[in-house]
Protein backbone atom coordinates (compact mmCIF):
# COMPACT_ATOMS: atom_id res chain seq x y z
CA UNK A 1 0.00 0.00 0.00
CA UNK A 2 1.45 3.07 -1.06
CA UNK A 3 1.56 6.22 1.23
CA UNK A 4 -1.17 8.23 -0.38
CA UNK A 5 -3.25 5.16 -0.09
CA UNK A 6 -2.68 5.20 3.71
CA UNK A 7 -3.16 9.01 4.31
CA UNK A 8 -6.50 8.82 2.45
CA UNK A 9 -7.88 5.86 4.37
CA UNK A 10 -6.56 7.48 7.78
CA UNK A 11 -8.27 10.83 6.99
CA UNK A 12 -11.11 9.25 5.99
CA UNK A 13 -11.74 7.36 9.38
CA UNK A 14 -10.86 10.69 10.84
CA UNK A 15 -13.88 12.19 8.88
CA UNK A 16 -16.33 9.77 9.67
CA UNK A 17 -15.61 9.80 13.25
CA UNK A 18 -15.44 13.52 13.65
CA UNK A 19 -19.06 13.47 11.72
CA UNK A 20 -20.89 10.81 13.89
CA UNK A 21 -19.83 12.25 16.90
CA UNK A 22 -20.56 15.83 15.72
CA UNK A 23 -24.03 13.64 14.76
CA UNK A 24 -24.73 12.68 18.65
CA UNK A 25 -23.52 16.01 20.09
CA UNK A 26 -26.26 17.59 17.97
CA UNK A 27 -29.10 14.97 18.46
CA UNK A 28 -28.10 15.31 22.06
CA UNK A 29 -29.28 19.18 21.60
CA UNK A 30 -31.89 18.41 20.01
CA UNK A 31 -33.18 16.58 22.91
CA UNK A 32 -32.09 18.55 25.82
CA UNK A 33 -32.32 22.09 23.79
CA UNK A 34 -34.24 24.23 26.92
CA UNK A 35 -35.85 26.27 23.79
CA UNK A 36 -37.51 25.39 20.53
CA UNK A 37 -35.11 27.87 18.88
CA UNK A 38 -31.89 25.58 19.78
CA UNK A 39 -33.87 22.11 18.59
CA UNK A 40 -34.42 23.64 15.13
CA UNK A 41 -30.90 24.75 15.02
CA UNK A 42 -29.81 20.59 16.32
CA UNK A 43 -32.01 19.47 13.41
CA UNK A 44 -29.84 22.12 10.78
CA UNK A 45 -27.28 21.01 12.07
CA UNK A 46 -27.98 17.03 12.45
CA UNK A 47 -29.33 17.57 8.49
CA UNK A 48 -25.67 19.16 7.78
CA UNK A 49 -23.48 16.25 9.42
CA UNK A 50 -25.56 13.93 7.58
CA UNK A 51 -24.64 15.78 4.36
CA UNK A 52 -21.23 15.21 5.54
CA UNK A 53 -21.51 11.78 5.60
CA UNK A 54 -22.93 11.32 2.52
CA UNK A 55 -20.83 13.49 0.42
CA UNK A 56 -17.80 11.43 2.77
CA UNK A 57 -18.78 8.28 1.77
CA UNK A 58 -19.18 9.15 -1.72
CA UNK A 59 -15.52 10.06 -1.78
CA UNK A 60 -14.36 7.34 -0.23
CA UNK A 61 -16.67 4.94 -2.20
CA UNK A 62 -15.50 6.46 -5.33
CA UNK A 63 -19.75 6.57 -6.30
CA UNK A 64 -21.20 10.10 -8.07
CA UNK A 65 -24.45 9.03 -7.28
CA UNK A 66 -23.86 10.46 -3.69
CA UNK A 67 -23.56 13.87 -4.58
CA UNK A 68 -26.97 13.85 -6.67
CA UNK A 69 -28.43 12.83 -3.32
CA UNK A 70 -26.56 15.15 -1.46
CA UNK A 71 -28.14 17.61 -2.84
CA UNK A 72 -31.71 16.22 -2.60
CA UNK A 73 -31.38 16.02 0.98
CA UNK A 74 -29.63 19.46 1.12
CA UNK A 75 -32.71 21.10 -0.65
CA UNK A 76 -34.91 18.74 1.67
CA UNK A 77 -33.34 20.14 5.05
CA UNK A 78 -33.46 23.20 3.99
CA UNK A 79 -37.30 23.40 3.14
CA UNK A 80 -38.28 21.38 6.38
CA UNK A 81 -35.66 24.38 8.19
CA UNK A 82 -37.75 27.06 6.97
CA UNK A 83 -41.12 24.92 7.89
CA UNK A 84 -40.26 24.14 11.11
CA UNK A 85 -39.23 28.05 12.05
CA UNK A 86 -42.64 29.27 10.91
CA UNK A 87 -44.52 26.92 12.32
CA UNK A 88 -42.50 27.56 15.72
CA UNK A 89 -42.68 31.63 14.72
CA UNK A 90 -46.42 31.63 13.29
CA UNK A 91 -48.32 28.42 14.55
CA UNK A 92 -48.88 27.71 10.86
CA UNK A 93 -46.91 26.99 7.60
CA UNK A 94 -48.35 28.06 4.99
CA UNK A 95 -50.58 31.63 4.94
Amino acid sequence: MTTALWLFDIAMIVTFITLAVSQILSMVRLLIGPTPGDRILALDTMVINGLGIIIALGIYQGVQIYFEVSLLVAMLGFVSTVALARFVLRGDIIE
